[in-house]
Parts: C-alpha cells; structure tokens; sequence
C-alpha cells in the first residue's frame, strides 16, 4: 500500500514511524512532513489550506489510504473532498470537524445531548461578556475564556480574577489579536480536578478505545507559566482503570457518537476527549477530532496490532471487524522546545547528539521542529517544539529514566524541557 500522511510535527512523526512497521506498506508520502521525518518518509509540498489540491496529490501519488494528522484541514473539508472523489481517508468530515474548529459549537453539541461539561456562556461582546462576570453565573474565579475558532493553542485564557478577564476579553473580542477565532467567545467555569486525555477509534458506527494518556500542557515544572501544545505526556496500564474507562466510553463517548449520527454527521477518524476528573465525576473540557501531540508519541509505541490495518478498516467502516491490541509495557515521553517558546521559537540552532540519543535502549526520537542546514547537512531548530523524546518500559520509572537519559544528551542553544514529565 501507498499511504499519505498529511502534517509534518511530532505526531506525523509517530504515526509514519508505526505505519513502516507493517510489510504491507510499501511507501508512505508526508505533506508537508518536516527533516525528521524526510529519513523515512518522501516529503511532499502542498498547501493544506486546499483541499482539492491535496486530493489531487493524492491521485497524481497513487495513494491507497490518507490519514490527516492536524485540525485545519479536517475544518476545512479534506475529509469530503476525498469522499466526493471515492477515495479512502482516514479523519472526520467537515461538520464533525466543528466539534474542535468552534468552541461554541461543542459546547452547545453538548448543552444540546446532555453531555458533562462545565457551565458556559457564549459572547459576543464586551458587554455580555461583563453581564456574564458580574452575574457569577460562573461560579466565581478563576474562568476560563475561550476563542470560538483554531487559534494555534492561544485561544485559551484561565483568568484568576475580573482584570485578568476582562484583559483576555480585550484581547479577542476587541484588539481582535486571534482574528475572527476571537469574533465570538466562550466563557466557562474554570473546572478543579485532574485532566486526562481520552481517545477512541470510530468508523462512524463502531467505537474503540486507546490507551489513556496524561498531557502536560505548562512551560515550566510544576504546571508553572503559560500553556502550550503539550511539553510531555505518559500512558500506562494502570492510568485509568478499566471500570472507570468503560464508564467513560457508556456515559460520554458513545453519547458522542450517537448525537453526531442522530444529526447526520459522519466521524470516521480519533475523537481526542479532554476531561478533567472532578468530585462530580468526570466532565469534558474539550473535544479534538484528531489524534493528540504529543499524545501520539506515547498511544502509538504501545499499539501491537498493525496501524494501516487500524486505519484501513476505519476507512472502510470495518473497525469491529478487527481486534486491537496493546502492549502492558509504559511509555514516556519529554518534549525538547526552542529558546523563547510558546511566546516565539528561534530557529536554526544546531542540534547534536540526536544518534547517541536514539541509541538508548527502547527510545525513539520523534522530529517536530526540524529541518536540515543547507551547508553542513545537519538538522537545526525549525519550529518552538522542536523533538519528542519518547521511551517505552516495564514500568512508568524504566520508561522516563529512559527518556530523561536520551534527552540529556541532546542539546541545542536554549532548550526547554520539563523535568518532571511522569515525575
């Protein structure tokens, strides 16, 4: 099989790392992929603003299956351009795709089906916004406000008091520093607990659980300083017991599906559930239609059965069909950022020790802000997450001392990582 992947970070890394382990493959395509993945992979440019061009790609390849790593395409309608042209795609059609592409929209999905979720208001100004605070229908501080559209992982605000609201309110909605992803907003009660990141396999009609995995979403140790896209993640065994997994998938997962499908809208991809275990039982922060970065780079390591064989029968709406397997063994893994991220990145900064890393036993090194000096042939800095170390182990503790060892001998001019990634 010929296979297109489209994206190019971590994620795509992890999942055109799975995909070549598997004899049926006989070529993957990445577009626009990234250095890292260029050793496995062959790159292809394509502006994944347009869908069209992206299936014309996929014709002119002879492409069997396509799977589509990040949201903005998926918002876009990749996925019902393929199906216009007959051909097999693995992700959700654009209406799906809403349930990440408009906060106001999942959150009324889920006002609408009964779905645990935290109180909300949507606004369009300030002065509803203001009501909104005055009113403590949020049930005081801390709360949290949201764009309504994608906004690169800038788009959340926690507000500890009314200033700090009331700044992030400006922000969107008036100095329009989101664009329109800010013409509408969220405002929710800021929810207490622990969060964990639930994803499931569908074809539309079947539903398939992963293995849980924990995010840490903060710069610094200590979920300290601002939020990013993810600065490490961890799945293992006993993270989410299977009582309360099957609790999860009966009272918020399948209602999912069964709400998208009594509304005529086709999933066929991963539905990426963020919910945060509260002392009223579990509740969904937020829905993503995609598989998660970096939780990929720990869910797809423990994966036994084949993933094109996964993929395959999701395009074809076989799932139930096939049995997936995972491994009991843990897997850990550290993102490496750029100097100034999430703010900025600085980019070409030489990057060494990538081999000896990769050496260390049961570690994979997973490329996402990558690409090679024109001059010396060497990778450099290309993007604000810049690597994902990831290691497999018996235990949680044999998977990060792994990882931590790998990445202590990576180094590159003002790194970032966190040290207490599955600490």
């Amino acid at each position: 099989m010929k296979i297109l992947v489209l994206g190019g970070g971590g994620r795509e890394a992890a999942i055109v790392w799975k995909l070549l382990q598997s004899p049926r493959v006989t070529q993957v395509f990445c577009a626009p992929g990234n250095a890292g993945i260029a050793q496995h992979a062959t790159c292809l440019d394509v502006d994944l603003k347009k869908p069209e061009k992206i299936v014309q790609l996929a014709i002119e390849q002879g492409v069997d299956l396509t799977i589509c790593g990040p949201e903005l395409p998926l918002t876009l309608g990749v996925a019902d351009a393929f199906a216009r042209h007959g051909l097999k795609f693995v992700g959700p059609s654009k209406a799906a795709a809403q349930l990440e592409g408009s906060k106001v929209f999942s959150k009324e999905f889920m006002s609408r089906h009964h779905i645990p979720t935290a109180t909300f208001a949507v606004c369009e100004s300030v002065e509803d916004a203001e009501d909104i605070l005055r009113s403590n229908y949020l049930k005081g501080f801390p709360v949290v406000v949201k764009a309504d559209g994608l906004a690169a992982g800038k788009g959340v605000v926690i507000a500890n008091d009314i200033e700090e609201a009331r700044a992030a309110i400006r922000m969107m909605l008036v100095e329009k520093k989101l664009g329109e992803a800010g013409a509408r907003i969220v405002l929710e009660e800021c929810l207490k607990g622990e969060e964990t990141s639930f994803l499931v396999l569908t074809d539309g009609n079947s539903m398939t659980p992963l293995p849980p995995a924990r995010d840490y979403k903060r710069i610094f140790d200590q979920d300290q300083g601002p939020n990013t896209g993810g600065m490490g993640t961890y799945s293992a065994p006993s993270l989410l017991d299977e009582a309360f997994q099957k609790k999860v998938l009966r009272k918020i997962a399948q209602p999912t599906l069964a709400a998208l499908q009594s509304e005529g809208i086709v999933f066929r991809g991963v539905l990426f559930i963020g919910l945060m275990m509260t002392e009223n039982g579990a509740k969904v922060l937020e829905y993503n239609v995609r598989f998660g970065d970096p939780e990929t780079q720990v869910i797809l390591p423990r994966l036994k059965t084949p993933l094109v064989d996964v993929f395959e029968a999701i395009a074809e709406g076989k799932l139930s069909e096939i049995p997936v397997e995972w491994s009991d063994e843990a897997a850990v893994c550290v993102v490496m950022a750029s100097e100034g991220y999430p703010a900025t990145s600085t980019p070409n900064q030489p990057i060494t020790g990538l081999k000896e890393a990769a050496r260390v036993e049961g570690v994979q090194v997973f490329h996402a802000g990558t690409s090679r000096d024109d001059e010396t042939g060497k990778y450099v800095t290309n993007g604000g997450r810049v690597l994902g170390i990831t290691a497999t182990g018996a235990t949680l503790q044999a998977a990060r001392q792994k990882a931590y060892t790998a990445v202590h001998l990576i180094d590159f001019k003002g790194k970032q990582f966190r040290s207490d990634i599955a600490g």
